[in-house]
C-alpha cells in the first residue's frame, strides 16, 4: 500500500447545511448533492488539489455503508490540516471559518513546535488545524 490518501469522507448530521458551510464559508466549489437516486447514496464531493477528494455524507449512512452501528460524536479522533506559508493567512482563514458558523477551539497562536496555528470545529463537530509551519513551504 502506498503512502496516500485520496478521498477523506466526513460523517455530517445535515448534508445541505455541511455543503453550504463549505460552500459559503470557504467558497469551496461542488456539483451539489449527487447520488440521491440510491438508497443511503446521497454525498457532496468537493475536489481538492492533485486528484483528492473531500466528501461529506450523512452519518447514518456512513454507518449503514461500513457496517458499523452509529456511535457518538467525537471531535478528538482526528484533525484535518490546512497549513498556510504565513501568520496572517492562519488568522484570515480563522476568521472566516468563525464567520462561516464554525466555533474556535484555540485562537491562532504561537505553537509549542515553533510554528503558528489554530483550532476549530466545523458545524459538524469536525476538528480542523489551521497552521503555518517555517520550515515547510507548502505549495499553492
Amino acid at each position: 500500500m502506498k503512502q496516500r490518501i485520496n478521498l477523506l469522507t466526513l460523517g455530517v448530521s445535515d448534508l445541505n447545511n455541511s455543503m453550504k458551510f463549505y460552500q459559503e464559508g470557504f467558497g469551496w466549489q461542488t456539483q451539489g448533492i449527487v447520488g440521491t437516486e440510491y438508497e443511503n447514496g446521497a454525498v457532496v464531493m468537493f475536489e481538492l488539489d492533485k486528484g483528492r477528494m473531500l466528501c461529506l455524507y450523512e452519518r447514518k449512512n456512513l454507518a449503514w455503508d461500513s457496517n458499523l452501528k452509529l456511535q457518538a460524536e467525537s471531535a478528538t479522533e482526528f484533525s484535518i490540516g490546512y497549513f498556510v506559508n504565513t501568520d496572517k493567512e492562519v488568522d484570515a482563514i480563522m476568521k472566516q471559518a468563525e464567520k462561516a458558523g464554525a466555533k474556535i477551539t484555540k485562537p491562532a497562536q504561537k505553537a509549542f513546535w515553533g510554528g503558528y496555528h489554530g483550532y476549530f470545529q466545523d458545524i459538524d463537530g469536525h476538528l480542523w488545524e489551521i497552521g503555518y509551519n517555517p520550515s515547510w513551504e507548502v505549495e499553492e
